[in-house]
């Protein structure tokens, strides 16, 4: 069941892994406070997340993105596409090792809303990133839309680096340890994943088939970002946002700052839109 407890619209996201079938939706809408039940098959994995600040350019359905976690699909169901980080994920893989679910909520392709894994059975553990990282998000990580930050990108999708990113020389556990910034992400979401190699306290698991699982954006309640329309707790579909503002140039965190654009299908909406 997923719901949306955040003061804006939130489209959700669904991703299967590779060799498993879809469930019947891959994206939709939800209001604030609506909540979806969405059933997968026996042994599913995934992920989900939630798009924000998204528009929709056509009448016919075609032209629909998003500001943040836009799946490239051009429609509302996202249909085997994944998230362009930053977005916050909810990863799942039910009843596939043992008899066990494995689930968590991981921060190693960024933020851009707080999420809530609870499973139905209240003897298993619930795992959250329930903290608005946008507000405290370092000014060379922030994406930023009309003066707001609207998402908090990871150091690996900032600054490309081995390090940042485990791979290469520091491909292995051993090699790769945290960083500053994933630091700064466990600090504020403790159980959440805060860089690749975080598993020892970011994987929970539950007996399979046991009940379900809740998804919940903003558990909190509030609007705990995105804001970038003012007053407007629910950004308007007809609105065209400028383009995202990224606040590094993506190769150190001591090079000087400036903007560039991302996604082009979100420019081209938003051209199309302001020129009607």
């Amino acid at each position: 069941t997923v719901k949306n407890n955040c003061a804006y619209t939130v489209w959700p996201g669904i991703l299967s892994n590779a060799g498993v079938a879809p469930p019947s939706t891959t994206g939709f809408a939800l209001s604030p406070g609506e909540s979806r039940a969405v059933a997968v098959a026996d042994g599913w994995s995934g992920r989900m997340w939630g798009r924000t600040l998204c528009v929709q350019s056509s009448s016919s359905g075609a032209g629909f993105a998003c500001a943040t976690g836009d799946c490239g699909s051009g429609t509302v169901e996202c249909s085997g596409r994944g998230a362009a980080p930053p977005a916050t994920l909810a990863e799942f893989t039910l009843a596939s090792i043992g008899g066990d679910d494995f689930y968590d909520v991981s921060l190693v392709d960024g933020f851009n809303l707080p999420v809530l894994v609870a499973p139905a059975n209240g003897s298993c553990p619930t795992t959250d990133c329930p903290t608005d990282l946008n507000a405290q998000c370092p000014p060379e990580l922030r994406v930023i839309v009309a003066g707001a930050t609207v998402a908090c990108r990871s150091a690996c999708e900032a600054f490309g680096t081995e390090a940042y990113c485990c791979n290469g020389a520091h491909g292995t556990p051993a090699a790769c340890a945290p960083t500053g910034y994933s630091r700064l992400f466990k600090a504020a979401c403790p159980r959440a994943y805060s860089y690749a190699y975080d598993d020892a306290t970011s994987t929970f698991t539950c007996a399979g088939g046991s009940a379900g699982y809740g998804v919940v954006f903003c558990p909190a309640g509030g609007s705990s970002s995105p804001r970038p329309s003012g007053n407007e707790a629910s950004p308007p579909t007809s609105a065209a946002y400028p383009p995202m503002v990224f606040s590094s140039g993506g190769a150190d965190p001591a090079t000087t700052r400036h903007a560039v654009t991302l996604l082009p299908l979100l420019t081209a909406i938003f051209q199309a839109m302001t020129t009607r």
